[in-house]
């Protein structure tokens, strides 16, 4: 007969099993919808959630984010190191995990290269019109530009370690746009959010005029984004 503390023991590793294999099937799904919306290209982007304390699901080097398998993704740990999975790990994997060291709520990270997002990064140029409420309620602070530091390096995440506590959603200059929430979810709607108010923003700058909110309207509308977190 089976020890009772052994069942639960073997009941709790089921319920783990299958939620990691959940967040597997997730990041493959948004992962196509990236590459679906023309936000990445080729094999370019990364995806992660963190799985607990200690071990991070991402998506491995040089794959398609269209074309991925639950299998194809790899665990690492809070250093980069793979842990599990018979792919390479990205050289990007180190922006990711700065990003959970300084934010204890993220739970999911998302980079790619939406186009005219991208663009205003290319162009140095940050997104911090206050131009739509649904920004401000989206998405903590502006859309800051990070400068310009060479992918997967130590450079990039000195970078933006100073913009990630502030922010939800960060570009990169001459590189692409990374977001994060308190899961993957909302991680890939911030990124939908950053490109589409970079397509408005872009709008308003072809039509040669803007008119942002006012202070005191964005006051209130941080506010309520404040209320609706709480």
């Amino acid at each position: 007969m089976i020890p009772e503390s052994s069942l639960e023991s073997l009941a709790w590793a089921f319920v783990y099993m299958d939620k990691e294999r959940q967040h597997r099937e997730e990041i493959v799904r948004f992962g196509r919808m990236l590459h679906q919306k023309d936000y990445v290209a080729a094999t370019d982007g990364n995806l992660t959630v963190r799985l607990d304390a200690e071990r991070i699901l991402a998506t491995p080097t040089g794959m398609s984010k269209g074309m991925l398998d639950p299998d194809d993704l790899v665990v690492v740990d809070l250093q980069g190191r793979k842990i599990a999975g018979s792919r390479a790990v990205s050289s990007e994997i180190g922006m990711h995990l700065l990003i959970y060291r300084l934010r204890s709520d993220i739970s999911g990270i998302v980079h790619a290269h939406p186009v005219t997002a991208t663009g205003y990064a290319a162009a140095g140029i940050e997104l911090d019109e206050a131009l739509l409420p649904e920004v401000v309620l989206s998405l903590q602070g502006s859309i800051p530009l990070c400068r310009y530091a060479t992918p997967g390096t130590a450079e990039l995440a000195a970078a933006l370690e100073p913009l990630i506590s502030q922010h939800d959603a960060i570009l990169m200059a001459n590189h692409g746009v990374v977001t994060y929430g308190t899961s993957l979810l909302h991680a890939y709607m911030k990124m939908e959010t950053v490109e589409h108010f970079a397509k408005i923003a872009l709008v308003t700058r072809l039509l040669g005029k803007q008119q942002p909110l006012s202070e005191a309207e964005v006051e209130r509308l941080a506010a309520a984004r404040i209320r609706d977190l709480t």
